[in-house]
């Protein structure tokens, strides 16, 4: 290098702004394609199949806490990655969140794309319509005037634009599907709604499940402590319910022979909006697949079970009776097991009281069938019900403070000796126990419960509007399809009068078909029959 040489300068590299700039832009980009939300959408799909195949605390933490202590550390791996709460965990919510941005950031600049394609005419003829693919050169004795009457009434239902060039030639650029993209778009706006108002749902709804004896017993929606369980979303607090009662009056249930639930119906009575101020009741025939739909809600029958009656008369004199619901162990012979709980009457001393409570626990089986001296049952149907029961006394723990299941005592009482068993026995309607102290417990025979759900969605009519516009959308834009079509009218010459046409086609897609209508549009065109 000499003295008078100067040395190249290195052109300046980008700014960190610049830099920062440009990824974020190519991170949106790639955020918004087609690609990646078709990527997102399969993975919101395997991102839910653990809360179908894992139990869920929401819907049942007991059953959680029994996978968990099964499956140990993996078990305990589970519930710290949120595979117990999927639906509300923070990489479902992520994907979702992504899956919504992506649709949204993809669907608008094909939105003004789509609508700049409606709004724009028809591209002008190729000067060599010889060279596309399909073409067809024919005559007419008709004058050019004439001929491009009857070429638009042939196209009708296609957009046309009509040009003219040089020597008193005349061209139409027409074309067709232009629903295939708004099938296109239909589709994928619907499924950005259903999404949205799938989540609005999760805000907004509740479920909730009670069980009611079926002998005339009944619940009201006016809070969450009339059930039994409840899961509410995330915006409900459970002081703004709608309003209904539903009274149920009987059951009904039908067995296949070998013991499977073949039909439940439980006829029911409900009142809501004006019927709870004049106490008006409707009669509703509550069916598996017939919810009652009222005030906005919808209630479900899920099944059934049994519920056996107690009488218990106290040395007194004085008697208590309850009918309290058992829950089924055994689905295909309705084999339950239960506790039913009594306090004297009487008892004004809270420390005697404690010491003299009863409770009757043990299975109930609708159908008898004896095992030596093992009670189980044999059919659903309560054709000889009887119950193997253990009659306990002493502190059932009812003023503890704490809540617990109706289904079963508390096993620490046992263990602490404050409750202890007085009395075993099999028992048939009819019969009875007579303790130590003269009382005397009596099976008197059984009742039904059902177990119902009250389901509060109010997002299901847009998220079934969507749905149907969905497979609409994904319709059109499967089998429209979208094609072109130009015709050239030229004038004939004085050795040839008459008009010479040229008609020429071109499929936008690749869907096969396009061939055999270009041949009978064509013909229609050349010929000038009407089609």
């Amino acid at each position: 290098m000499t003295a008078t040489e100067v040395p190249p300068k290195t052109p300046p590299g980008p700014t960190p702004a610049k830099r920062t700039f440009a990824f974020l832009r190519n991170t949106w980009r790639g955020l918004t394609s087609m690609r990646t939300a078709l990527v997102l959408l399969f993975l919101l799909a395997l991102a839910a199949l653990p809360g179908a195949l894992l139990p869920q605390r929401k819907l049942n933490a007991p059953k959680v806490a029994e996978y968990i202590a099964a499956h140990g550390w993996w078990g305990t791996l589970l519930d710290k990655l949120e595979f117990y709460d999927v639906y509300s965990s923070i990489w479902f919510s992520a994907i979702y969140l992504l899956l919504m941005i992506s649709l949204i950031g993809c669907l608008t600049p094909r939105s003004f794309e789509y609508v700049k394609a409606m709004r724009a005419k028809p591209v002008l003829t190729p000067r060599n319509l010889a060279r596309m693919p399909h073409y067809r050169l024919g005559r007419s004795e008709a004058d050019v005037a004439a001929e491009i009457a009857g070429v638009h009434k042939q196209l009708s239902g296609w957009r046309r634009v009509e040009r003219e060039e040089a020597d008193g030639v005349r061209t139409i650029s027409a074309e067709r599907g232009f629903l295939r993209e708004t099938g296109n778009l239909v589709f994928h706006f619907s499924m950005l709604g259903l999404i949205v108002f799938f989540a609005l749902g999760k805000l907004y709804g509740y479920e909730g499940q009670v069980i009611v004896q079926a002998n005339g017993d009944g619940f009201c929606n006016a809070g969450i402590y009339n059930y039994d369980s409840f899961n509410a979303g995330l915006r409900v607090d459970g002081t703004d319910l709608d309003p209904f009662c539903v009274k149920v009056n009987d059951f009904t249930a039908r067995y296949t022979e070998s013991g499977q639930p073949d039909y439940y119906h439980s006829n029911i009575e409900y009142q809501s909006g004006p019927d709870l101020e004049t106490g008006t009741w409707r009669p509703y025939g509550l069916e598996v697949n017939s919810p009652l739909r009222t005030a906005g809600d919808r209630v479900y029958l899920l099944g059934h079970g049994y519920s056996p009656k107690f009488t218990v008369t106290f040395p007194d004199g004085s008697q208590r009776t309850q009918n309290t619901q058992w829950r089924t162990v055994d689905p295909t012979t309705m084999l339950a097991e239960g506790a039913t709980k009594f306090d004297q009457p009487g008892i004004t001393d809270e420390v005697q009281r404690r010491t003299r409570q009863l409770a009757v626990t043990g299975l109930f089986a609708p159908t008898a069938f004896l095992h030596g001296n093992v009670l189980t049952s044999s059919a659903p149907e309560a054709k000889d019900p009887a119950v193997a029961v253990d009659v306990l006394r002493g502190d059932l723990g009812l003023d503890a403070g704490r809540g617990q299941s109706v289904f079963e005592v508390d096993q620490t009482l046992i263990d602490d000796g404050r409750l202890r068993k007085v009395a075993r026995e099999n028992l048939k309607a009819g019969q009875e126990i007579k303790l130590d102290d003269g009382t005397k417990v009596r099976f008197d025979g059984v009742g039904e419960w059902v177990s119902l759900q009250v389901s509060h969605d109010p997002t299901q009519g847009f998220v079934l509007g969507f749905a149907i516009a969905m497979f609409l959308g994904l319709g059109a834009s499967l089998l429209v399809k979208r094609r072109r079509l130009w015709v050239r009218v030229k004038p004939g010459t004085p050795a040839e009068p008459g008009t010479v046409i040229e008609v020429a086609g071109l499929a936008r897609t690749d869907q096969a078909g396009y061939g055999e209508e270009f041949q009978r549009v064509s013909e229609r065109l050349i010929s000038g029959q009407k089609g």
